[in-house]
């Protein structure tokens, strides 16, 4: 199990990799689609950099955002900026996270702490929280860093984060996810209806990508003619 010290040392480093790779932007390309529908590039780095500031607001215990119609408006008044002013929002709003986060005493990080549409988790969640963050929306800016890119540690974490996140979910039908290592995970929905799980097989990266909504399933085989659906995040 690793500790907030030990996340919040990765969430660095995937911080640190994400600057590298936009400091070779330029704004034209920051204009340019991003792979998730309906967002430009800006889009992407304007709702990182207004997430880092939002989970400053969590430790705090403030709301997260003031509301999801002021969050959109933040993301599209930012979206459109220049790439030196991007960046040099990337990295304040990151420092403040940081600093926010190095303040914390353990019985702080030991506290429970409202984030959005009344998820409530414990502070200690927050640095790997902010690494989801960090480290999908690296790869939705299509500059390069694929799902393969992402680190083996960070995968295998994000697997069984997903798989808590839809355990128990109405929506999603039981599941049974297998890795090509033997690892088998259950999750979806307890009333099954009757209906055996439908096993989906494939390696932590491919799964992680259709558990995010990354991908349409490529890579993975089921005992169902096509995947089930997943609700969206």
């Amino acid at each position: 199990m690793t500790s907030p010290a030990d996340d919040t040392a990765a969430l660095r480093d995937s911080t640190d990799r994400l600057l590298a790779a936009v400091e070779k932007l330029d704004d034209a390309s920051l204009a340019e689609p991003s792979l998730l529908p309906g967002w430009t590039r800006g889009h992407v780095l304007a709702h990182l950099a207004r997430n880092a500031d939002a989970l400053v607001n969590v430790l705090a215990g403030r709301p997260m955002y003031a509301s999801a119609e002021a969050r959109e408006a933040d993301i599209e008044r930012d979206a459109h900026r220049p790439l030196a002013a991007h960046l040099e929002d990337l990295r304040t709003s990151a420092a403040g996270l940081d600093e926010a986060m190095a303040a914390l005493t353990d019985e702080q990080w030991r506290a429970t702490v409202a984030l959005r549409n009344g998820v409530t988790d414990l502070a200690a969640s927050v640095p790997f929280r902010r690494r989801i963050e960090v480290e999908l929306h690296h790869v939705d800016l299509g500059i390069g860093y694929t799902l393969d890119d992402l680190p083996a540690s960070f995968t295998d974490r994000e697997l069984e984060n997903m798989v808590g996140r839809f355990s128990g979910h109405p929506d999603v039908r039981p599941l049974e996810l297998r890795t090509e290592d033997g690892r088998v995970w259950r999750t979806g929905r307890a009333d099954g209806g009757g209906d055996p799980p439908v096993v989906v097989s494939g390696s932590p990266t491919a799964l992680v990508g259709w558990l995010t909504g990354r991908t349409t399933g490529s890579g993975l085989t089921a005992s169902a003619e096509v995947l089930p659906p997943l609700p969206p995040l």
